[in-house]
């Protein structure tokens, strides 16, 4: 009988099937360390560096299992990726027969009921009707009804929104079109395969759910493998609070308009109702200052105005509850919008309340049994002041937040309650050589943690260049120094960098000092979407693109395109982000530094993903430029020098010259 490290070795069976494939000790390593933790059903956190092959590294023992296992990963690209790729070349190579489903949320899937509801309503743009055309067509031929397979409409393009379902306009099970419904085939494919493809904010949307009471999306599953599994902690934060924004309310009045005039034409205040609805709700958006914000709710509590101009749209809300009640029988439509203003009452009133002091996880989000425990337990006070209320806005509209501080207790509590196998594995988990930070973040405290150093031979491979007499990152010509540091750099690697910078004010700047100053094309964030500038920036083969957060991890440009990664300093999270103040708030208040236990252990994860952009395969040569003076001035720039890859160092660019004179030979 063949071993893992057997299938993954040089006359395997994957050597066999799969062009391009190289045995690596890591990888089967790693795989067999993974086969064990399936088998006990264990926990284990695995980071393996970049060029491991960590994806056929659970996916060998995960089909061989016979085992239901759940994979999540961080994106739908990724998702993608894996079940309409890796996953068949694996079970090919193999040859085994478990079967395998992608499951993504609801708004991915196209809606039967509210695509032929938009298409009577006609109310559309020339571009839109256009759109919708092209949509009617692709559903004569779709199985899926995944949005993603119509690529000639991009995924955030606005027509989505109006023939997708949510959660709260969805009419279940008296929906007329329920036999067709998209969502429900996939979710009963969900339930029957053995291998199952999700994503991390499926995955947490489906345990929001379940802590609330309501019936689950995710079938129960033997083992739950989270690739991509750093980026756990800041996703999960977003399904266990609370979230109004202007959007919503708009579309909750939209949405009760139509329907009221749909299937109880004789109302007659309807319009009058929902227009002071929408009316209070710009009207609430206009007294907020500036166009794009993050900010603690305290801060809007001071304003007598602000204030009062919510209560004023939750004084329209309750009229448009008590009209929509009076008429719900008449409609399975008007009845969910009904139930979507009492959702928002609900949810306003936590808005509405003094302070933070007042709202605990016990108000929101815990079953009858978790309260019963707690009370017999005297927990009571653990869980008050554990979430925060903020604000953000932005040109279009604002959304309010109830944000818990940490998750760990609940997912420590699901992790709990499962008997399954839980495989946590990334490029970047552990600071230094300890997983503590993560696993604590997480709630997991039994875990097994291993971690696989990059095969790829880095001294060779790359040259690490600090560059001298840089001003501190906190200076106003900061961008301007970095720009003239890069530009050496850059034309001795003839384009073929990627700049990535920790913030938006700083893409603008550097961009329009880049624009004048190099002969190189120029790719900037934001001008087009992500996939479509790395498209250009492979094909162009001497481009310069500059990236801020999406581009700091996820990117995988292979080859001569990308010869050099400059980073413009160190990626510490933004002090005035209210999340993060709450979070070093506790900290500090339990008697730690915030800054060693939890920003710099966050800016080493991202920095180290912002590093692995540059060294994607065996052959890849190049440049690593890190700006930042803190890493030879501060103590703690010791701690990111001890996290990067083993790599040459030099502070001289006639160093960073001969090596891509070498490279080019």
């Amino acid at each position: 009988m063949e071993t893992i490290k057997d299938l993954l070795g040089p006359t395997g069976p994957l050597s066999k099937a799969i062009d391009g494939f190289a045995p690596r000790p890591q990888q089967q390593e790693m795989a067999q360390v993974i086969a064990d933790a399936l088998d006990q059903g264990s926990q284990l956190i695995a980071e393996a560096g970049t060029g491991t092959g960590k994806t056929f590294a659970y996916l060998v023992p995960a089909l061989l299992s016979g085992k239901k296992v759940i994979i999540s990963t961080g994106t739908k690209n990724l998702q993608d990726q894996l079940f309409y790729r890796d996953l068949p070349m694996v079970r090919r190579a193999l040859g085994v027969s478990a079967s395998i489903a992608l499951l993504k949320g609801r708004a991915n899937y196209l809606c039967h009921y509210h695509l032929e509801k938009k298409q009577r309503d006609g109310r559309l743009a020339l571009t839109q009707l256009d759109q919708l055309s092209k949509i009617s067509h692709w559903l004569e031929s779709t199985r899926r009804g995944d949005i993603s397979e119509l690529n000639v409409i991009p995924e955030d393009a606005p027509i989505w929104a109006q023939a997708t379902s949510t959660t709260d306009n969805c009419l279940g099970t008296e929906c007329p079109n329920v036999t067709d419904c998209f969502v429900l085939k996939a979710r009963k494919a969900a339930q029957k395969a053995d291998v199952l493809v999700i994503n991390h904010h499926l995955f947490f949307a489906d345990l929001a759910l379940r802590d609330e009471g309501f019936g689950e999306i995710l079938p129960g599953a033997d083992a739950f493998i989270f690739d991509e599994a750093h980026q756990l902690a800041d996703v999960a934060p977003q399904f266990f609070g609370i979230n109004i924004s202007s959007r919503q309310l708009l579309d909750i009045a939209r949405d009760a308009l139509n329907e009221v005039l749909q299937d109880a034409g004789d109302e007659g205040q309807i319009q009058h109702v929902t227009d002071r609805l929408q009316k209070a709700i710009k009207d609430f958006r206009l007294l907020f200052q500036g166009n794009e914000r993050r900010a603690p709710w305290a801060e809007l509590q001071k304003r007598t105005n602000v204030m009062s101009s919510l209560i004023h749209v939750n004084e329209q809300f309750v009229q448009l509850e008590i009209l929509l009640k009076q008429h719900m029988e008449r409609s399975a439509g008007i009845e969910k919008c009904w139930q979507r203003v009492l959702d928002v009452l609900n949810r306003l009133r936590f808005f509405l309340q003094s302070n933070d002091e007042h709202i605990c996880e016990q108000d929101f989000g815990q079953s009858p049994q978790d309260l019963q425990q707690d009370q017999q337990q005297g927990q009571h006070q653990q869980h008050r002041a554990s979430y925060i209320r903020w604000y953000e806005i932005s040109k279009r509209g604002f959304i309010l937040h109830l944000t818990p501080i940490t998750i760990a207790s609940t997912f420590h509590r699901y992790m709990n309650s499962r008997e399954s196998a839980w495989i946590f594995t990334s490029a970047t988990l552990a600071v230094g050589e300890g997983f503590d930070y993560f696993a604590s973040n997480l709630g997991v405290e039994d875990a097994q943690c291993q971690r696989w150093d990059s095969p790829f031979d880095y001294r060779s491979q790359g040259l690490l260049y600090l560059p001298l007499n840089l001003p501190e990152p906190n200076t106003i010509h900061y961008t301007q120094a970095v720009v003239d540091a890069a530009i050496p750099v850059i034309n001795a690697c003839g384009g073929r960098a990627f700049l990535l910078v920790t913030s938006y004010r700083a893409l603008n700047e550097a961009a329009q000092l880049l624009a004048s100053a190099i002969g190189f094309p120029l790719l900037i964030q934001g001008q087009k979407p992500r996939t479509e500038l790395l498209n250009q920036f492979r094909t162009l083969g001497n481009a310069v693109l500059i990236g801020t957060s999406s581009f700091w991890e996820g990117v995988d440009v292979k080859g001569d395109a990308l010869s050099c990664v400059i980073i413009d300093k160190l990626p510490f999270a933004a002090p005035d982000d209210p999340i993060l103040q709450a979070r070093l708030k506790t900290i500090r208040d339990r008697g730690d530094s915030p800054f060693l236990s939890y920003q710099i252990p966050e800016a080493v994860i991202s920095l180290k993903q912002g590093v692995g952009r540059l060294i994607r395969d065996g052959n890849d040569r190049g440049i690593l430029m890190l700006c930042d003076p803190r890493l030879r001035t501060k103590p703690y720039g010791k701690i990111f020098m001890k996290n990067l890859p083993d790599m040459e160092v030099t502070t001289n660019i006639m160093d960073v010259e001969s090596f891509m004179i070498e490279t080019v030979a």
